[in-house]
């Protein structure tokens, strides 16, 4: 999610694979750099939402968390904070800050919205990660219509996939791929 510059990035084997190093190189590679916990806390603020714990600049590791769940964050919001680690070969996942990224993803509240992915027509760019956050009322449903749906093909959807969650909890949340 393009928030505030911020987004989160996993290996590509896999959730918690990420050296210090290797996480910082991630977010280099994309033209950007390992978010400090204040840009983090900023973009949590405006609906950064990510139950993944992740390296940050100077060694931090932690995670933003806007609604509290009973899987993630304990219970409380604010970022979840495991402090600057002395092991930087622990494995975990990147947040990277780069305020120049495209906009991809974002949080919706009006009743319609239409979002596509960035530089729709055209194909999007290989490695992009979106999240978009639909809020609404207590009590009302969300309707999702796909005008238009092509990733490449792969059977077992991990090349490119759509992941839909009907909450924060990324455990009990989950609805499908």
């Amino acid at each position: 999610e393009r928030a505030a510059g911020v987004y989160h990035r996993e290996a590509r084997s896999g959730k918690y694979r990420l050296t210090y190093a290797e996480a910082k190189a991630v977010c280099e590679y994309e033209g950007g750099h390992l978010a400090t916990y204040q840009q983090l806390e900023a973009a949590r603020k405006i609906g950064f939402h990510v139950c993944a714990a992740g390296w940050m600049a100077k060694g931090r590791v932690g995670y933003p968390i806007v609604k509290a769940g009973a899987n993630c964050g304990f219970g409380k919001t604010g970022i979840v904070d495991y402090g600057i680690r002395l092991n930087r070969s622990e494995r975990w996942d990147a947040y990277c800050y780069n305020p120049n990224g495209k906009e991809c993803g974002g949080v919706f509240t009006d009743s319609k919205h239409v979002f596509k992915s960035p530089g729709y027509p055209e194909e999007y760019e290989n490695e992009q990660i979106c999240y978009w956050h639909i809020r609404v009322r207590y009590g009302q449903r969300i309707h999702l219509q796909f005008l238009e749906f092509d990733v490449e093909e792969d059977t077992a959807c991990l090349a490119d996939f759509l992941e839909i969650y009907d909450s924060y909890d990324d455990i009990n949340g989950f609805v499908g791929r």
